[in-house]
Order: C-alpha cells, then sequence, then structure tokens
C-alpha cells in the first residue's frame, strides 16, 4: 500500500468553500475506483488556508496506471481541476510505523 498526499493552500475563503464541494463531489470518483483503499481531506486549524488530501493507494503503478488510465480519473479530475495550482505537494509515501488506539 501507498500513501499519497496532496497539499493545498488555497487563500480566498469563497475558494475554500468551492473546493470542499468540489471533494465532496469528486470522493465518488475516488470511492469507486479499485486502486483507492481509502481517503481523508483535512482542512488546517492554525492555518485555514490549507488542505491535506490523504489517498491509501493499492501501489504507486495501481495509482498511475490503473487509476489515472481507468474510467474514474477523467470525472475525479474535472471536480478538481480549477485546484490544480493551489497545489504546494504531491507526493507518495510508505507506511513505516502505524499506531491506532481505536479511536476516531
Amino acid at each position: 500500500m501507498t500513501v499519497e498526499y496532496i497539499r493545498y493552500r488555497i487563500g480566498d475563503p469563497e475558494r475554500r468553500a468551492a473546493f470542499e464541494k468540489a471533494y465532496a463531489a469528486a470522493a465518488e470518483h475516488l470511492y469507486a475506483a479499485p486502486q483507492c483503499l481509502g481517503y481523508e481531506l483535512a482542512h488546517g486549524v492554525e492555518e485555514p488556508e490549507r488542505f491535506v488530501l490523504r489517498i491509501e493507494w493499492t501501489s504507486v503503478h495501481d495509482h498511475e496506471h490503473g487509476f489515472r488510465e481507468g474510467p474514474h480519473f477523467r470525472p475525479f479530475f474535472a471536480e478538481i481541476r480549477p485546484f490544480v495550482d493551489d497545489i504546494e505537494e504531491m507526493k507518495h509515501y510508505e507506511r513505516i510505523l502505524v499506531v491506532s488506539k481505536g479511536r476516531a
């Protein structure tokens, strides 16, 4: 499994609201993609202009070839396209240590 982090910086509060709506619509395409194991979008507390999207993929290859070349990418990308220039980082990571105490 691979974790992708996409960090956004969106200064305008109206664009932030539009961004959240766009990802709510785009999420159905992530959910439908078999290469996507899970995802979450987090909003900065101290810096409200910052967002982090975390997506768990079956592998980097499955993300870059299976998802991006499959039927779910185009409708996903159509929803989030207006915010691509707001991306500060988009990278894949491998998990090393996971600790969970069973809390939400």
